[in-house]
């Protein structure tokens, strides 16, 4: 048995960003790892220590056991908790040490990999204690790991990959969660319609059609006489929905048209992940 052709792009998408990250950490000095993210609070070792977090848990290994200080301002909640504990108890390790086991875990992961031989459908541990399909959990590894990358090629000025395997899963997953953001969050007027004009490395465009009962839902039929239309590049799209910036500090990057209220709400709730 191998990995199931569901699967596949996950795998891959995984495997390209991975070895991107390893690439970009591996040459950098010992003060280059504290350089600040885009992500609240984390630094570049931080970001590899949540990833490195990320495939040991892919791995079935057990969570360390670790008490978080009570000072770390942007631990909020109790998922941002869940996923600092990981991060936390690698603050202390060194250069040498992070790219070690960086390495070491590639090298697992790799090898599960090589013998996954599971159901996409096959019930695995996710965040919280909660259970998702094995299907979920490598798309959803396949998103983090690449916009993890991208947090490191903005920190350390090395852009790149924005239309890699990885991006294409993002684009899929960012989707995917448009009409909890235009039809719940910025509660879109019913019978409506909204679109995206998204432009440069990764290209689409979506309409997001909200029903008489205020459903919505992703269709790539244009849409004629919208409530709105967002038209913006990639990136951009990507680090807002990602939370990375805000939409006021890149307003110059996106084009609004149709109902000031509304696309100012949909920009306000346009961030999905945790």
């Amino acid at each position: 048995m191998s990995l199931h052709p569901t699967l596949q792009p996950y795998a891959d998408a995984w495997t390209h960003s991975i070895e991107a990250i390893s690439e970009l950490v591996s040459p950098l000095v010992e003060g280059e790892w504290n350089r600040r993210t885009p992500c609240p609070g984390w630094s570049v070792r931080d970001v590899v220590s949540h990833v490195i977090g990320l495939d040991c848990e892919m791995l079935g290994d057990p969570r360390p056991i670790h008490t978080l200080p009570r000072d770390l301002f942007h631990v909020t909640n109790e998922h941002q908790r869940y996923m600092e504990m990981q991060v936390d108890v690698r603050r202390h390790h060194t250069a040498p040490e992070m790219t070690s086991e960086l390495e070491y875990t590639i090298i697992r992961r790799n090898r599960q990999l090589r013998n996954e031989s599971r159901d996409p459908g096959t019930k695995v541990r996710g965040p919280l204690g909660s259970e998702i399909t094995l299907e979920e959990a490598m798309r959803n590894h396949a998103f983090d790991v690449w916009a993890h990358e991208q947090d490191l090629r903005h920190s350390l000025g090395r852009p790149g990959n924005l239309d890699s395997p990885g991006a294409h899963i993002a684009r899929d997953v960012l989707l995917a969660a448009l009409p909890e953001v235009i039809a719940n969050k910025a509660e879109a007027p019913r019978s409506s319609a909204i679109v995206l004009d998204v432009h440069g490395p990764v290209e689409f465009l979506r309409t997001v059609r909200v029903d008489i009962q205020g459903r919505g839902t992703v269709e790539t039929a244009p849409a004629l006489g919208p409530a709105a239309t967002l038209s913006l590049d990639w990136e951009t799209y990507v680090r807002l929905a990602c939370g990375r910036v805000t939409a006021d500090a890149v307003a110059d990057r996106i084009k609004t048209e149709g109902d000031p209220a509304l696309t100012a709400a949909i920009l306000r709730n346009f961030q999905v992940t945790q």
